[in-house]
């Protein structure tokens, strides 16, 4: 029994010894060469989401690597230069003086002027001037670009170009909202706005939560996240909307989710399939310093919020005007409705049925023009 036993003991032995024998054999790194390798591979990925979240340098145009100049231009005090073109009657003979403010992956030709009637411009002495925001078209980017910048450059464009002490300002869309800017800042210098469509920020302080909320859920999802980022982690809006493993923010992408049927009407017109024609200047000096820096500052942190300003005409010297589409998919109608409804000064105009590009319809624009100059309807 006792034979057997050591037997039994002397084959669990055997065994044993070859378990650790395999065990010695096989390869172990260092404990400090692992620790190495996985700083080295952490750094690697730090390196790559730096580079990956980098935009490219603006190409600047003038510059020996970016587009030609071909625009008329101003030289801000800055140093800056703004892009611009004029239409309508001659500057110094005009009765109403207007500047026009861009919306989103637009430039200067994208102005209302094309769908003012020429018989309304001669009636009422029509100077009409559209400008490239920063980085857009022809116009330097403004790496400072804020809110308050925006309205102090339009302050001097039209200085330089001799507006006299007040004019007109009409935006449409992301244009339109930067003109709550102006009325912010440069009231005084103010004879008349017209917003149309104008975007608005979910996160201007003075909304109910349960209503920006609801607005804000309306929105596709991919806008959703796309907004999010541009408010909360700005620096991460370029990558987010250059990455191409989920759908980014639809207006970068032209998708028809964001058209209302009115708006897939409007855009097979003449005048919209225009566009192609100088599309590529838009973005041509970076998406970056044009689209995304836009994104940036339009759902960015602002320093004050439209529900808190002060009417800008308290002698009813001039008026406010807000044009939306009740079937506007991209700017939801229930925060403009509320916003006119906390400021009794704005004139609202809520069109039926109509949807973010309303303004390209037929004799919009003149019903715009008139109501802001003549109180006319």
């Amino acid at each position: 029994m006792a034979g057997g036993v050591n037997r039994k003991i002397s084959a669990a032995s055997a065994r044993a010894h070859t378990r650790r024998a395999k065990q010695n054999t096989s390869f172990q790194l260092p404990s400090g060469m692992l620790k190495k390798a996985l700083a080295l591979l952490f750094v690697g990925v730090l390196a790559w989401g730096y580079q990956a979240t980098r935009p490219p340098p603006p190409k600047i145009c003038g510059f020996p690597e970016g587009p030609a100049v071909t625009a008329p231009r101003i030289e801000l005090s800055d140093g800056r230069h703004l892009a611009y073109i004029e239409h309508g009657v001659q500057n110094d003979s005009a009765k109403h003086k207007i500047v026009f403010v861009h919306g989103f992956d637009s430039c200067r030709h994208d102005t209302f002027a094309k769908y003012v009637s020429p018989e309304l411009v001669e009636d009422l002495g029509l100077y009409i001037v559209a400008f490239d925001r920063p980085g857009y078209g022809e116009s330097d980017p403004n790496p400072k670009h804020t809110v308050k910048s925006m309205a102090l450059d339009i302050e001097e464009l039209a200085d330089q170009l001799g507006l006299g002490s007040k004019f007109y300002v009409v935006g449409f869309s992301l244009g339109g909202q930067l003109l709550w800017s102006v009325l912010k800042y440069i009231p005084h210098r103010i004879a008349g706005a017209a917003l149309i469509a104008p975007v608005v920020n979910y996160w201007w302080t003075g909304f109910p939560a349960n209503l920006s909320k609801d607005a804000y859920n309306q929105q596709l999802w991919n806008d959703q996240w796309a907004l999010r980022v541009a408010h909360y982690t700005p620096w991460l809006t370029y990558w987010w909307n250059t990455q191409k493993w989920f759908p980014y923010l639809s207006a970068i992408a032209h998708s028809p989710n964001i058209l209302s049927s009115q708006d897939k009407e409007l855009v097979m017109l003449p005048k919209r399939q225009a566009r192609q024609t100088y599309m590529a200047q838009v973005r041509q000096q970076g998406e970056f310093e044009s689209i995304h820096r836009d994104i940036i500052v339009a759902f960015g942190k602002w320093e004050f919020s439209p529900l808190e300003l002060e009417n800008p005409f308290p002698n009813s010297e001039g008026s406010v005007h807000v044009w939306h589409g009740d079937d506007d998919l991209l700017v939801p109608v229930s925060l403009q409705r509320y916003i006119a409804q906390q400021l009794p000064w704005i004139h609202y105009h809520e069109l039926p049925g109509a949807g973010h590009l309303f303004p390209e319809a037929e004799g919009k624009c003149d019903t715009i023009i008139k109501e802001l100059l003549v109180g006319k309807k």
